[in-house]
């Protein structure tokens, strides 16, 4: 018997094996499935949000985790949101592509590359379509994290601008949200988004109060430890770190970190993740990540640089690139929501895209899309849990690979997991200072 099926395990055993395998993303959904102090999502030593399981768990909430988790489940839009749409193998449902950028130049200017979710965002609630925005915004007192927040006014959604490459629970108050019976956006990852939609199939407050999902397309999020060697190699001490901003400012603007005493240092996109992204270091779930393309969501925003990143010379001088994106309409209500925006003139129009473009922009998401399925088989040949996909066309890809790519992925996973890299401690809470 494995130690997350039922009968002698505990609650705590089996909530744990989905943090074990390397599947927690820390969304922070699992805080609010039970009842009180049941899961509670906390920061670990290692950097990382975990639930902690509480002397109260029981065996239905922890089958309700295995249900909702977006390391567990995944799956595409609901059908019910993809009339219009057509559904590609790589990209899932798509209405249409295009390409813009925000009208008012401060929120183009200080967003991660054209504004386009932010602009969205203040369009939103400036014209009373909803009452608050969730979306996260940096961790004033852990700065290489970020936090969920609520937001009311243009300031607070602005403020929150920038791409986060930090753990972030961004539905980690979900519950407190619905109560508030208000209408709201909700801007998050792709497993965010899928995290959110899975709720939805168990708790109708989902649909009811959630106008709009929308995800930048996602690569991942940088690992603790990395990003501390990261900053130290700019002479800024990690224990004193004030801020971090990863990008904005520009296109994509420079990483600013500032430690307690004023000291600042900036680096630009690429100085500081490599031109080969040799600086990232990735979650194991990342790794194995089937939908950094959040096909879930109603909108997703992209970067559009040509072969996945910007030049040296645009990362340098922000003025050569003020930035747009691509942005991929899903459903009717992302339709509806641009046509307004561009209406008002919160969203200015560059043109039509189309998938192909999507390829061109983002070339790593279509390696990882067709690198996963070799993936999940050798999760499944050593027994370990392997994410349901649902409509998310895992099959049919891997049966559109050349074989020898689902069969060396499926050696490389084997060997990453014989070697203990796809595997954590049990979590535990970080001491507190």
């Amino acid at each position: 018997m494995t130690s997350w099926d039922k009968g002698t395990n505990t609650p705590a055993a089996r909530l744990n094996e989905i943090s074990i395998q390397g599947l927690c993303i820390g969304c922070g959904l699992c805080q609010g499935l039970g009842a009180p102090g049941e899961i509670t999502v906390e920061a670990t030593p290692e950097g990382s949000l975990r639930p902690i399981p509480g002397e109260s768990l029981s065996q239905e909430t922890v089958d309700r985790v295995y249900r909702l988790c977006p390391g567990t489940q995944l799956d595409s839009l609901p059908q019910n949101l993809t009339q219009g749409a057509e559904t590609d193998l790589i990209w899932g449902p798509v209405r249409s592509v295009l390409q813009g950028y925000a009208g008012d130049p401060d929120i183009r200017f200080k967003a991660a590359t054209g504004g386009v979710l932010t602009g969205l965002a203040v369009h939103l609630l400036e014209s009373g379509q909803v009452s608050f925005v969730l979306h996260a915004t940096a961790d004033t007192k852990r700065p290489s994290f970020g936090r969920h927040q609520i937001s009311r006014t243009r300031e607070d959604v602005i403020a929150g601008a920038g791409s986060r490459y930090g753990p972030t629970a961004t539905l980690i108050e979900i519950m407190d949200a619905f109560a508030l019976d208000q209408p709201f956006a909700f801007i998050g990852t792709p497993c965010d988004v899928s995290a959110l939609r899975n709720l939805a199939k168990e708790d109708l407050r989902v649909d009811q109060l959630c106008r709009i999902m929308m995800a930048p397309i996602c690569g991942g999020f940088m690992e603790t430890h990395a990003l501390k060697k990261a900053v130290e190699n700019h002479d800024i001490a990690f224990d004193r770190l004030t801020s971090v901003r990863y990008r904005g400012y520009g296109c994509p603007g420079p990483t600013r970190m500032e430690q307690d005493d004023g000291k600042t240092a900036e680096a630009t996109y690429l100085d500081f993740w490599g031109e080969d992204d040799s600086a990232w270091s990735l979650p194991w779930r990342c790794k194995i990540c089937f939908d950094g393309i959040g096909e879930a969501a109603d909108l997703v925003a992209t970067d559009n640089w040509p072969g996945g990143a910007p030049t040296q010379e645009q990362a340098s001088d922000h003025t050569l690139d003020p930035g747009s994106n691509g942005i991929i309409i899903r459903s009717q209500r992302a339709a509806d929501l641009i046509d307004s925006a561009l209406a008002s003139g919160a969203l200015i129009h560059e043109g039509e895209k189309s998938v192909a473009d999507l390829s061109l922009w983002q070339p790593h998401q279509v390696r990882r899309r067709q690198a996963v399925p070799g993936r999940f088989a050798a999760l499944a040949e050593v027994g370990r849990l392997v994410p349901e996909t649902g409509r998310l066309r895992l099959h049919e890809i891997a049966a559109a690979n050349p074989d020898p790519i689902n069969t060396s992925q499926k050696e490389g996973t084997l060997r990453r997991i014989g070697v203990g890299k796809a595997t954590e401690r049990p979590p535990r809470p970080a001491p507190q200072d």
